[in-house]
């Protein structure tokens, strides 16, 4: 590793310096993303540091992991094809025996929200949820009566014109932006504008629109009828809280935790808004027993105790059974929005479908069948061939170096004569698979996941709607959310193998949940670390950082280069000067194949100020099309935590023409603001499960807060034969190497898991 002063050979000092100033050039202004990178763990920090960026999405987390860029036509196909996986799911869960009898043991405020979703399937209204303290220990319950769930929406239909008007009249009166008309008109549906008026708080579902805002609007519907504790604010800031949590990752929350969320919003009376919220259906209420305390997600102590942190039962979880006829385990009381606890039961059920339907007899047949692979293959390629063949469900861990070994056990199932087929996060992830499998491989063995989800990829699906394969292998699967991970699940024959491959130590999902890293800790089925290292200077750097240190690693041929800077100023200028000079002239790499990664799109040294020093370096131009001109590199977004780089090829009547790593995409002209942005710099999340042949990351001084152990991996492991540091973060880059883990997550499928499935150790 070498370190490279102000004044190093290509680098000009401070005096030649010139900066670009924040707003130079032109680049649009969305889509704006917060999410992991910019976001926080908990309801009420979710909301983002920068307040140059557009607020996150409800419902739909905003920080985008790189994935493949496909146009309008894949983006219908693949949401009709949520639309009838969501319609099998709620089959399934319809056709489940009925009610199970459960919470007589319960007491206190377990019981209490026990009982308000009973009272809530029987008509009545339920009694106060948090009112009394509990004081007998909780014993381990069965998961609570609740409605069937309806098919999870798959986006709303383009409004009509009459009722966009509607809106905005009402909008106006209300002294709200006329811009969210449309978008308005497009959540709430049909009677939008009287959907506003009886509840002006429904002004919080739509996109962007802070709890404050929305108490403005309302004072100007309602007068003096308008007063913090009314009913209907309470319900819209408890789903608002929800959606922030799911943007930051969690699909459900601790009860006490969102109570204290809701009490710092201004709701007076925050337990009887959470009663309210479960009464109409807003929210669900879960009791998940605890086997120990969980490590995982935010606020563990608290959190394991179940309601002690509010009835002051602090010793309820260590009780135990004096009586030697049963342990007293704690119960965690839970609370999620309907779409993903529907998607997490959901992916639990599929995932336990897999496990169980490969009987024993098939097992041992299929070992014998594939031994003679297991015997050719050496190491963990091996064992994971052997795994494969003996069970429904295998987790694979290991860096890039290691994608060969899912390759090699794809080659080998379809020399058996499988059905076979390897899916990748992104369509360079697809690229680098498919380079192991050679020429031969048959057509569509290696695909993206979206485009196996939605048709335009893959093997197809068999008479019954499931996928026609015998064996699946998904790569990059700490990248899998619990609805793309559930609709992979469901779509899987009884029967089939599923085999999921990832590297642990990079960023988890864009999207709500912790799939990969769930499964990891559940452990109810095989799992094999590859033994496989990412060779070089760049993959023993990286190998260091995952497990928390930073060690100077031998860099002969300057594979990898510390740039030290003072400020932000410097920190652009360097980047910059990388870019277009440095790295093309003495590592060989050209400026289009090296990516810039910083951690967040604000900040003095973030995407949008990067991006603009860039375009002015590399491609200067007016910006006519939306602030973009042909030959821009440019970052594409079809879908909510989908991130295709490509580039500006045209714009026309029909829209901006993007060339998105081959494939034509015409982006509306109404779309381009939200959906497209400049992509010379990029965040982490936005590159993850994408590598470069060089990758810049810049570290400037006052994003210090964002790094993490996750991060630094993530973003230095995008280079593939180069990585150059722009350094100025000092000590927090060691110490978050060392001491800042990922940031926890609140999720459920372990507990629904373990519930279906026996642990295997």
């Amino acid at each position: 590793m070498s370190t490279e002063p102000a004044a190093a050979e290509g680098h000009p000092g401070p005096a030649d310096t010139d900066a670009p100033r924040a707003g130079q050039g032109a680049e649009a202004t969305g889509p704006e993303e917060t999410g992991p990178e910019e976001g926080a763990g908990a309801p009420d920090t979710a909301e983002t540091d920068d307040g140059a960026d557009a607020e996150p999405d409800a419902g739909a987390p905003a920080a985008e992991p790189a994935a493949e860029g496909e146009g309008v036509s894949e983006a219908a196909a693949e949401i009709a094809a949520q639309r009838e996986l969501q319609e099998r799911i709620a089959q399934r869960k319809a056709a489940k025996e009925g009610p199970i009898a459960a919470g007589g043991k319960l007491s206190g405020t377990a019981a209490d929200l026990l009982a308000a979703v009973r009272a809530v399937e029987s008509g009545e209204r339920p009694a106060a949820v948090f009112g009394e303290p509990a004081a007998a220990p909780r014993k381990v319950v069965a998961e609570p009566v609740r409605r069937a769930p309806a098919a999870a929406p798959t986006g709303p239909a383009e409004p009509a014109a009459e009722a966009v008007d509607a809106v905005r009249a009402l909008l106006a009166e209300g002294g709200a932006p006329a811009s969210l008309a449309a978008p308005a008109a497009a959540t709430l549906g049909e009677g939008a504008d009287s959907a506003l008026r009886d509840d002006p708080w429904q002004l919080l579902r739509i996109p962007g629109v802070r709890p404050e805002q929305a108490d403005g609007f309302a004072r100007a519907l309602l007068g003096s009828e308008c007063a913090p504790d009314d009913e209907r604010r309470g319900r819209a800031v408890t789903v608002w809280l929800l959606e922030q949590a799911a943007v930051a990752g969690h699909t459900a929350l601790d009860a006490p935790l969102l109570a204290e969320a809701l009490g710092k919003r201004a709701v007076p009376d925050p337990d009887e808004a959470l009663q309210s919220a479960i009464a109409e259906g807003d929210a669900l209420v879960f009791q998940d027993a605890l086997e120990e305390p969980p490590g995982g997600p935010a606020r563990a102590p608290e959190s394991s105790r179940g309601t002690s942190a509010q009835d002051g039962s602090q010793d309820a979880s260590q009780d135990g059974s004096q009586d030697g006829d049963e342990a007293e385990r704690p119960v965690r009381v839970l609370v999620g929005l309907e779409r993903y606890a529907l998607a997490e039961e959901s992916l639990a059920d599929g995932l336990a479908r897999l496990v169980n339907s490969l009987s024993k007899e098939d097992s041992s047949q299929a070992l014998a069948d594939w031994e003679p692979a297991a015997a050719a293959a050496a190491g963990s390629t091996a064992e994971l061939i052997r795994a494969a063949a003996g069970h429904g469900l295998v987790l694979h861990t290991g860096a890039e170096a290691a994608r060969a070994e899912p390759a090699a056990l794809v080659q080998a199932a379809a020399r058996l004569g499988l059905r076979v087929c390897a899916a990748a996060h992104s369509v360079d992830g697809r690229r680098r698979l498919a380079e192991h499998f050679g020429p031969g491989a048959p057509e569509g063995t290696a695909v993206t996941v979206s485009g196996l989800l939605s048709g335009t990829e893959g093997p197809g699906r068999d008479r019954d709607g499931a996928l026609a394969v015998d064996l699946l292998v998904v790569l990059d699967a700490p990248q899998l959310d619990v609805e793309t991970a559930a609709m992979l699940a469901e779509s899987l024959p009884d029967g089939a193998r599923l085999v999921l491959s990832g590297d642990p130590s990079v960023l988890w999902s864009a999207g709500p949940g912790r799939v990969f890293a769930d499964l990891l800790a559940a452990r109810v089925c095989p799992q094999i670390a590859s033994r496989t290292p990412d060779p070089g200077p760049v993959g023993e750097l990286v190998s260091g950082i995952g497990v928390g240190e930073l060690n100077e690693v031998a860099a002969p041929g300057k594979e990898v280069v510390i740039v030290p800077v003072r400020d932000a100023a410097e920190a652009i200028h360097r980047a910059v000067q990388l870019v277009a000079d440095s790295v093309p002239r003495a590592i060989g790499v050209p400026s289009e194949q090296t990516q810039v990664i910083t951690p967040g799109h604000g900040g003095a040294a973030g995407t949008r100020v990067l991006n603009a020093a860039l375009k002015e370096r590399l491609n200067p131009g007016p910006g006519r099309f939306g602030g973009f001109d042909p030959g821009d590199r440019i970052a594409y977004v079809p879908a909510p935590g989908r991130t295709a780089p490509g580039r500006v090829v045209r714009a026309d009547a029909d829209g901006l023409h993007l060339d998105c790593a081959g494939t034509p995409v015409v982006v509306p002209q109404d779309a381009v603001e939200r959906t497209v942005r400049h992509g010379w710099a990029l965040t982490a999340h936005q590159a993850v499960g994408l590598r470069w042949p060089a990758a810049v990351v810049v570290l400037p001084g006052d994003a210090t807060q964002a790094l993490s152990r996750p991060w630094v991996y993530t973003a230095f492991g995008r280079g593939e034969r180069h990585l150059s540091v722009v350094h100025g973060a000092d000590a927090a880059l060691p110490r978050a190497v060392a001491e800042v883990p990922a940031k926890p997550r609140t999720t459920r499928l372990q507990t629904l898991l373990r519930a279906q499935v026996p642990p295997t150790q």
